[in-house]
């Protein structure tokens, strides 16, 4: 019984090592590519209401490829964080301020995780009547997110990653395991 418990704990070790693999690996290989809209996926707004240097990353990732003419249009998905603040209005604010045209910013307040944002983004691009997205994010995060894209009939997903390694990435690598199969069960 032990060896048969120490093969299937190999086994579960060994399948998250690939999968996690798998994940930094598409992550960080960016299938950028001319789409209609971009979809920024929010993240935590400090204190003082800025973005924290992760939210930063991701709106910078979102100005340098919409500078570059990838996109036309930038949806801001987040939801009001335990600081208090809508994270798709500071956004939306941020990107402004990086000179894109507000009527070229289209706010998502209900993107409390990626299933709500594929689901928000689904809606407001039949409404646009546009047909391809990118998603950007961090990079352990886009692998699930494309899934979730997909899951609500988006065929092809582009995306990019922000440009941001931190510490932290270690445990969002590990928590990117149940949360994927958690999205493929949905």
């Amino acid at each position: 019984m032990k060896r048969l418990s120490a093969i299937i704990l190999g086994i579960l070790f060994f399948w998250f090592i690939i999968h996690s693999l798998v994940i930094i690996i598409d992550g960080l290989n960016d299938e950028v590519a001319y789409v209609d809209v971009a979809v920024v996926l929010g993240n935590k707004v400090e204190l003082d209401g800025k973005p924290s240097l992760r939210l930063q990353a991701r709106l910078d990732k979102s100005v340098e490829l919409y500078k570059e003419g990838y996109f036309k249009y930038i949806i801001v998905s987040g939801g009001v964080g335990k600081e208090g603040f809508d994270e798709a209005n500071v956004m939306k604010n941020y990107l402004i301020n990086q000179g894109i045209p507000a009527d070229q910013i289209i706010e998502d307040p209900n993107g409390y995780n990626s299933q709500m944002t594929a689901k928000n983004t689904r809606m407001i691009v039949e409404l646009l009547n546009v047909k391809s997205v990118m998603v950007i994010s961090q990079y352990f995060h886009i692998t699930r997110t494309k899934l979730a894209f997909q899951k609500v009939g988006f065929e092809e997903v582009a995306s990019a990653h922000a440009e941001i390694f931190e510490l932290r990435d270690f445990y969002s690598i590990i928590r990117e395991f149940p949360a994927y199969y958690k999205y493929v069960n949905k």
